[in-house]
């Protein structure tokens, strides 16, 4: 072994790397997809760390330990090598400096360098142990929002303040939001930090005010350092309790309190909440998550797994990664009904088993009470077009597109086999009513403004409805 030779050309390289990557404004890939770190060198080859063997794999897959490799040559003239291992960390509440670490390779362990020992977490009443950012996996559906809470948890009260989360049921936003909580629980024990859902904070204002102790109700919420306060599309027509929430964000926000909010769609989309509220929604950042990428599903559903200690066959996985497409909480249930199955049964998992036992997850309807009609008419005024274009047998992408995305639609919210949906739009083959629907699917992997449009879509049609 050398005496670090090479240590110096690898940061450098890094460092290289990471501005170019900087001047193409995707610093965020470059944070997440080369997570490497320096541990020896031969004569031939650099020796580096990786948080996970997943994650290891996920970098050489991108062909980034090979850029890496090729800005060595760049700088050092020399062909060296790369090989990765994985370093394994404590789980803890905060990106704090490593602990005494372990270092595994193939035929042994060994201690690596003695470092500074790692706070112990605190855990905070309100707030869920496991919602924290290292078991949060961020991909490029959430790396924005994930970096934004990130920052806000850093320096609250003036990074990011208040810092809105938005996006569909089951991508994060709870986890998100009591990740901050978390973190600055365990910065600063001593700040007050509160987390309600808009709901339960209607209830208990609702409930003060009968019993009187609005005074009591006003002294908790006004006085905190932090609020979390989750769901507020809640608020819509709730004018009493908007006005005492606007009365607590001005309290808090004038004496740099940090302020978190959830909802389910962006702050424009929300009825019946006054333009002073909404304008305090509006006033720090706003961030969505959209649903999760394949690959970042397959991260989720490998991370889920390193955290309890458990794995499953690659197939099982992928074919878990394919079909659990817009909702990482069914993903997670999901994860947590298979490794019971196995472990109850004590029967290894194939994707015949994992089809039979999550067919109701993947196969149920939203809402048995959504309409076709409906639909066909939200799509139609959204894209500015007639129902009997939709049902028309025009191919220009004008109509064509829309006619996919109402298919796409209806195949998930309602009942509807394609046999039916054919005779819903225009009396089509029921293969042409197949294919509308699988180019959606195939394109929304691949397109997150389409997956946006059609969330968005989603949630019209179920205001529609009501």
């Amino acid at each position: 072994m050398s005496e670090q030779n090479y240590k110096e050309i690898f940061y450098e390289a890094m460092n290289q790397l990471h501005q170019e990557y900087i001047n193409e404004g995707k610093e965020n890939d470059f944070i997440l997809w080369f997570n490497f770190d320096y541990v020896e060198d031969t004569i031939s080859e650099i020796t580096i760390s990786v948080p996970s063997q997943f994650m290891g794999k996920q970098m050489e897959s991108k062909g980034n330990i090979k850029k890496l490799e090729q800005k060595i040559c760049e700088i050092s003239g020399m062909n060296i090598s790369l090989k990765y291992i994985v370093l394994k960390k404590e789980i803890v509440s905060k990106p704090a400096e490593p602990s005494v670490q372990t270092v595994k390779t193939e035929h042994e362990e060994k201690p690596a360098v003695q470092e500074k020992k790692t706070k112990e977490f605190i855990k905070h009443p309100q707030l869920m142990e496991n919602y924290r950012f290292e078991t949060f996996v961020p991909g490029d559906n959430s790396m924005y929002a994930y970096n934004a809470s990130l920052a806000a948890s850093k320096n609250p009260g003036k990074a990011y303040n208040p810092i809105l989360i938005y996006g569909g049921v089951g991508l994060g936003k709870t986890h998100l939001m009591q990740a901050i909580g978390n973190y600055i629980h365990n910065e600063n024990e001593k700040l007050k930090i509160g987390y309600i859902s808009a709901e339960n904070f209607t209830n208990e204002f609702t409930a003060s005010i009968l019993d009187k102790k609005t005074d009591q109700f006003k002294k908790k919420y006004r006085n905190l350092d932090v609020l979390l306060l989750d769901d507020i599309h809640f608020f819509q027509g709730k004018d009493a309790t908007q006005e005492e929430l606007f009365h607590t964000f001005e309290s808090i926000y004038n004496k740099q309190g940090q302020i978190v909010f959830t909802c389910d769609r962006p702050v424009t989309e929300l009825k019946g909440i006054t333009d002073r509220l909404k304008s305090r929604f509006s006033r720090g950042l706003n961030v969505d998550l959209q649903p999760p990428s394949y690959e970042n599903r397959l991260a989720i559903i490998n991370k889920k797994l390193e955290i309890q200690n458990k794995d499953m066959p690659v197939d099982v996985k992928e074919y878990l990664a394919k079909n659990c497409q817009t909702n990482v909480r069914d993903l997670e249930a999901s994860i947590t009904k298979l490794v019971g199955y196995r472990e109850l049964v004590g029967k290894e998992l194939t994707v015949q088993i994992t089809q039979n036992l999550l067919r109701d997850t993947f196969s149920s309807p939203i809402s048995g009470t959504i309409t076709v009609e409906t639909i066909q008419k939200v799509v139609s005024n959204h894209f500015n077009i007639s129902i009997s274009d939709i049902k028309s047998k025009k191919r220009e992408p004008k109509i064509a597109n829309p006619r996919h995305i109402a298919v796409y639609i209806a195949r998930n919210l309602t009942e509807y086999s394609y046999p039916e949906l054919s005779n819903e739009f225009g009396g089509r083959d029921h293969t042409t009513i197949m294919h509308s629907y699988e180019k959606i699917e195939k394109l929304i992997k691949t397109d997150s403004s389409l997956n946006s449009t059609i969330q968005q879509l989603i949630r019209e049609i179920k205001d529609y409805k009501k």
